[in-house]
């Protein structure tokens, strides 16, 4: 508990604004976020590895699909092989564009018939389905169920709704997983929708009680008793705000002290976020991101495409000012995830029943944990917590791991989760552990963009992650891919992908 304590006081106390000071060679550098990682505790052969390597990873992009290396598989004895077949989603557009006047049921309706369209699996075939969703439509609590039955499956299969902020359908998916392993399904279809075109605005709580006693007022009499109370100050709303309940600090804010922390610059998120973009513009023009399907919005045209990627320049973005802490904070809205609307949906099956009706596999789900920290000052670091659990748990190490695929919050929360997990004195102080797991190479990490520019529909990230990872196996011809992720309350998730032999 002390060295807790004290993990959380050096967090904490760091002064955000203070000038560190840098060496000459530092200086001399060139890229600042190059600087940033080679400054991590690391070994000189991944600090070379990444110096060396142009951000842009490129030729990653342009290569062809290569056969995968050969590694021992993680199977286990007497545990079934649960399969990917297939995910899709929607454009992630932007908040307020072509998805504004829908509901969120319409987007993961449009998810799941476009799976259905891919697969052309039968949908009494399906034995349930498992959806994610964060900022909850009153009208339709139990998302899954509406999208379901819009999306034409029988009305016999079962349905629910679960929640765990932006790693929901992560949950929706492990859930599926659990459900198979365990023998009570055999096929699942699991996913997740966020709209934040439209969310819930409620009146204040005067105003709310007001009203429902209102409604059960009997006479006339009562009823302008009641009306008669009402003051100005009822009518102000209680208006959503991405906070922490328990803190009543917003991410944002809790991203700018977790860089400040770390000593993350604004040049080197700015530099980051203009990476991720640039990778991502890279991947569309590419026809790379496969898991997208085109979605013909009512009254409107078809959206083919997400659009929110865009890549600027770091005077541009260097222009912008602090979105959180003002005057000095570094976090912008330029290197942070945009409000996005969007869905997605994945095909879940036994290795055994995959195969039994024809189908390819795209990989395999193996080991995944979840975590849980101090949602003060460590709200954003559950990949760092995450990944040494679930390299253990599967036996593995970073070294073998070909494919990193990070939920990016923000840019600085990226960042600095690389150095914690290549920190010793992180790694024993603040998680109790012996030593570092490692940071990811940049050269695997990411490489089609990520959060910050293809979005960040709270609910159906999750998805995203673990079907690029698949697609990005296959491309790159590796065996492992690392899914990980932070979330609201101080959570984290991280997942194991394996290759599907090809």
């Amino acid at each position: 508990m002390e060295e807790e304590h004290s993990c959380r006081e050096t967090t904490r106390r760091s002064i955000p604004w203070r000038k560190s000071r840098r060496s000459s060679l530092d200086i001399k550098m060139s890229s600042m976020l190059t600087h940033a990682i080679r400054n991590l505790p690391a070994s000189s052969a991944w600090a070379a590895r990444v110096f060396a390597r142009s951000l842009s990873c490129s030729s990653q992009l342009q290569a062809a699909a290569v056969q995968p290396k050969s590694k021992k598989t993680l199977a286990k004895s007497g545990v079934k092989n649960i399969v990917v077949v297939e995910g899709v989603r929607i454009p992630f557009l932007q908040s307020g564009t072509s998805y504004a006047d829908l509901m969120p049921h319409d987007l993961a309706r449009a998810a799941l018939q476009g799976l259905l369209n891919r697969t052309s699996v039968p949908r009494d075939v399906v034995d349930y389905i498992v959806y994610g969703t964060v900022i909850q439509e009153v009208k339709t609590s139990n998302v899954a169920r509406e999208a379901a039955l819009g999306a034409g499956f029988s009305d016999k299969t079962p349905a629910h709704t679960v929640t765990m902020a932006c790693i929901s359908s992560n949950q929706a998916m492990t859930t599926g997983v659990g459900m198979i392993a365990a023998g009570q399904c055999d096929v699942v279809v699991a996913g997740g929708v966020e709209l934040m075109s439209d969310v819930p605005i409620r009146h204040s709580r005067k105003m709310r009680k007001t009203m429902l006693t209102l409604n059960r007022a009997k006479t006339l009499g009562q009823k302008l008793s009641l009306i008669s109370k009402i003051r100005p100050d009822y009518f102000a709303p209680e208006l959503p705000a991405v906070a922490e309940f328990s803190t009543s600090e917003t991410m944002g804010h809790s991203a700018d002290r977790l860089a400040a922390a770390f000593g993350i610059s604004r040049l080197e998120q700015d530099e980051y976020a203009l990476r991720s973009h640039t990778l991502a513009k890279k991947a569309q023009d590419g026809g790379l991101l496969l898991d997208v399907v085109p979605f013909k919005v009512p009254g409107k045209d078809t959206v083919t495409k997400d659009n929110g990627i865009r890549p600027s320049s770091m005077e541009q973005m260097g222009k912008l000012k602090p979105a959180f802490v003002k005057p000095y904070g570094t976090v912008t809205a330029a290197n942070s995830s945009f409000l996005t609307d969007g869905a997605s949906a994945v095909l879940l099956m036994s290795e055994e029943k995959a195969l039994a009706m024809g189908y390819k596999p795209k990989a395999y789900l193996r080991d995944f944990v979840y975590v849980s920290q101090d949602p003060k000052d460590q709200l954003l670091l559950g990949p760092t917590y995450a990944t040494p659990k679930v390299l253990e748990k599967a036996g593995l190490t970073m070294a073998d791991i070909d494919v990193f695929e990070f939920h990016e919050a923000f840019a600085g929360q990226i960042l600095a989760n690389l150095k914690a997990m290549d920190s010793d004195w992180f790694a024993q102080n603040c998680m109790g552990r012996k030593s570092k797991v490692g940071a990811p190479p940049l050269e695997k990490f990411n490489n089609w963009g990520g959060s910050l520019s293809l979005g960040h529909p709270f609910a159906a990230t999750g998805c995203r992650l673990v079907i690029t990872a698949a697609h990005r196996l296959k491309k790159e011809g590796g065996q492992y891919g690392l899914v990980a992720a932070c979330a609201a309350g101080g959570q984290g998730h991280a997942m194991i992908v394996e290759l599907y032999p090809q």
